[in-house]
């Protein structure tokens, strides 16, 4: 028999399962579990604590996971082969686990900037945004200009962003997917950590952006253009144009200064991409932890992927601040229970094939390790996509599970920080938005370090705990709320990023 010391985890008295530290050979016996492992077992994976009938259900972080879909023996692997999804009550137990915040005691600053309008920024681009793919050309051209020629005389603006995008046509001008496209354009063109928007457009399609503007009260001025290829002559013309805007806009947006900031304007981004199976065990509690200290000093943070809590939604309504919210949360999951069904589809569609690769094996699994990102602290309110978020604590937006488009909700609800967590590996940006990497593991941190910001894997090895990490994390969030450039800013990712939600029928 192989002798191995502590290679596994369990992660609740409750589970049926332990969770692999590393690659568990065949044969290996568990001491602390008194059982061998049947077969070999990859890094992160399940091995079965007891034997299971047909239709038993598993739990794992004390909830259900699945139900046996054959008969398990104890020390087998639990993946794929012998776990399904099945159907079980959730108790919402509205707002049972609701509780009073323990106030900080002392107030966290970071160096932002401060608008005119009193908003907190934690960086100062110019933004050129696309209102339809027939203009992304134009947009970029923009942006090639001032990345060649550089921004050397104005040494506090961060640069010129383009957001060119896909859609903008071919959308029912009365239909839930042109009221969304216009707020995620709003969003974006007001943004805090936007010192001046031009808006371009076509001018024939039917994302106009005069409604948009007209629909969210936004006007033309020193600090926000707008204007369409086909009325300024064409596509030269049209670059020429931002050009010579961007220009009037740049000895404006260089007069900030950083100043000192209370954290509790940091609105923070929740996202989790690439997941595997330590994510749930290392950096979503970890950054769980940093949310939890934002949310004391009076930030915000924006928990998102609607079809990514299934399953664990339960857990969420629990921490309510009253019924009505916990009910909003789950009105959007009965929406995208309809949803999936219109579609032929299926909630169970997720996890992705890397999540599989990881461990993971279904959405309840990988929804209940996703909702650790977001702390132990009350749901304060619930808000549909890219609408703008005003309340203060831990929130939750509906978006979809694809990153980009869930980060394009979140910072048009006016997100001003991300902290994305990844286990397989991700390369991702979200400009104007800062975009902070949480590694789960060490073999991703030593194989993609350039990408990583942080490695939570020394969580999974025993070297650090959940609060240790998490007071890096909290840490870094200031720094990087204070100018420090993320991973993604230093390879220039953030433009092709901008993807908003398009619900309904594209015509």
């Amino acid at each position: 028999m192989i002798m191995n010391i502590n290679p596994v985890l369990k992660l609740n008295p409750k589970d049926d399962v332990v969770i692999a530290r590393q690659c568990v050979p065949a044969g290996t016996w568990l001491e602390e579990e008194q059982i061998t492992v049947i077969s070999d077992i990859p890094a992160g994976h399940k091995i079965a604590l007891r034997s299971l009938n047909i239709g038993e259900a598993v739990k794992r972080y004390g909830q259900i996971i699945g139900f046996a879909t054959q008969p398990i023996q104890a020390g087998e692997h639990i993946h794929m082969h012998n776990l399904g999804m099945g159907d079980f009550e959730r108790d919402y137990a509205w707002g049972v686990d609701r509780h009073s915040p323990t106030p900080a005691e002392h107030q966290d600053i970071f160096q932002g900037i401060r608008r005119a309008d009193g908003r907190a920024a934690t960086r100062n681009y110019i933004g050129i945004l696309s209102s339809v793919n027939c203009s992304a050309t134009v947009v970029r051209a923009i942006e090639d200009h001032f990345r060649l020629h550089g921004l050397a005389d104005y040494p506090n603006v961060d640069g010129v962003v383009s957001l060119p995008q896909s859609f903008g046509c071919a959308i029912g001008s009365k239909s839930e997917s042109m009221a969304v496209m216009r707020r995620t354009m709003a969003g974006y063109a007001t943004h805090a950590n936007f010192a001046g928007v031009i808006i371009i457009g076509l001018g024939c399609e039917s994302s106009q952006i005069k409604d948009m503007m007209n629909a969210h009260g936004l006007e033309d001025g020193p600090m926000m253009h707008s204007y369409t290829i086909q009325d300024v002559g064409g596509t030269r013309h049209a670059i020429q144009k931002g050009i010579d805007l961007v220009n009037q806009m740049l000895p404006l947006a260089n007069q900030v200064i950083r100043e000192p900031i209370p954290a509790s304007e940091i609105i923070l981004a929740l996202e989790c991409g690439g997941s595997d199976s330590y994510s749930g065990i290392s950096a979503n509690p970890a950054l769980g932890y940093a949310v939890d200290k934002l949310v004391q000093q009076g930030g915000t943070a924006i928990l998102s992927e609607t079809s990514e809590i299934y399953g664990a939604e339960h857990l969420l309504t629990r921490r309510a601040v009253s019924r009505e919210v916990g009910e909003k949360l789950i009105a959007r999951i009965h929406w995208w229970e309809d949803y999936c069904r219109r579609s032929g589809s299926e909630m169970n569609n997720n996890p992705s094939a890397g999540n599989k690769v990881g461990g993971l094996t279904t959405i309840l699994e990988k929804s209940l390790g996703g909702i650790a990102k977001a702390g132990t602290t009350n749901l304060t309110e619930v808000y549909e996509y890219a609408e703008p978020v005003t309340a203060k604590g831990f929130v939750f937006m509906d978006t979809p599970g694809y990153d980009p488009i869930a980060v394009t909700g979140q910072i048009a609800g006016g997100a001003n920080l991300l902290c994305f967590t990844t286990g397989r590996g991700s390369a991702f940006g979200s400009k104007p938005t800062p975009s902070l990497k949480l590694a789960t593991n060490n073999a991703l941190w030593l194989r993609q370090q350039e990408d990583m910001d942080i490695n939570c894997g020394t969580i999974v090895e025993g070297e650090e705990t959940i609060a240790e990490v998490g007071e890096r994390i909290y840490q870094m969030i200031l720094d990087m709320a204070s100018g420090k450039k993320t991973k993604s800013e230093e390879f220039g990712y953030g433009s092709q990023e901008f993807v908003p939600w398009t619900i309904g029928s594209i015509m």
